[in-house]
């Protein structure tokens, strides 16, 4: 179905692997357009409970766009691309669904702004990450502007994005950039064994979760017609208790058994 990407259905993780190896998994008009595909299967397949995004191999997880493709561009084609790329990864990043990124070895480029698009990261203690557009004369244009000053600090983000630098697993860990560090053999594994803990959960709570922290981290407080993330929170508090998930959850607390949640 996809000439650059790998999937699988594990249980109800949904794995995505980019599978460019030879080029460094880079991102090219190809990937993101299947990348955009898959995206509907995520959403659309009651099946899948979570995916993983990661890329082929161990050398690297995406390590950047294709810039044989950026040769050429006017401003305004410039432009062009930077909102197709925004507006896929804004489909991860808003999906009630948890996408986790399985960092294996470099994440550069729009390869580290993929990975922060996901709700959260774990990584291979051989991935590095950076940001190196200078290098270019370009800048993130894929989020990765706001998404690394959100994840690791103004200082910090300032410094990767002005620099080109960048950073190891360890270091990425110690900045909140990844939630868990591994081996590269066990990376997909743990990735799979985080995630089943949350497919334990209620979906729509989980959702609900994803959507109020989304908004936390937005600056603007007209985001949602005006709401701010504490007036968000109550409204999506409130509409957890109109669902059946909530009762069965807190029925198999006080009946001191696992809850079945159904997603409804």
């Amino acid at each position: 179905m996809y000439q650059t990407l790998l999937t699988t259905l594990s249980g109800n993780t949904f794995i995505i692997t980019i599978n460019r190896p030879d080029k460094l998994n880079a991102l090219n008009t190809t990937v993101m357009t299947e990348l955009n595909i898959a995206l509907d299967e995520v959403y659309q397949n009651v099946q899948i409970r979570s995916a993983v995004i990661t890329g082929a191999g161990t050398k690297s997880f995406v390590a950047g766009a294709d810039i044989s493709e950026f040769l050429g561009l006017s401003k305004a084609e410039g432009m062009a691309l930077a909102k197709k790329g925004q507006d896929i990864f804004f489909r991860i990043e808003n999906c009630s669904k948890p996408i986790v990124a399985a960092v294996n070895g470099f994440a550069l480029g729009g390869g580290c702004e993929l990975a922060m698009a996901c709700h959260f990261r774990l990584c291979s203690d051989n991935a590095r990450f950076g940001q190196p557009e200078v290098n270019l004369g370009l800048i993130p244009g894929y989020g990765g502007t706001q998404r690394l000053t959100q994840l690791i600090g103004k200082g910090k983000a300032m410094e990767m994005m002005m620099s080109g630098s960048m950073i190891n697993a360890q270091e990425a860990l110690q900045l909140g950039l990844v939630n868990y560090v591994t081996n590269p053999e066990e990376l997909i594994g743990r990735t799979k064994e985080v995630l089943q803990g949350i497919e334990s959960k209620a979906p729509i709570a989980v959702g609900k979760v994803i959507e109020c922290v989304n908004v936390a981290v937005v600056s603007d407080s007209s985001f949602n017609n005006g709401k701010n993330g504490f007036e968000k929170e109550q409204i999506a508090f409130g509409e957890c208790f109109g669902t059946e998930d909530m009762k069965e959850g807190t029925a198999a607390f006080i009946e001191k058994r696992s809850p079945r949640f159904q997603g409804k």
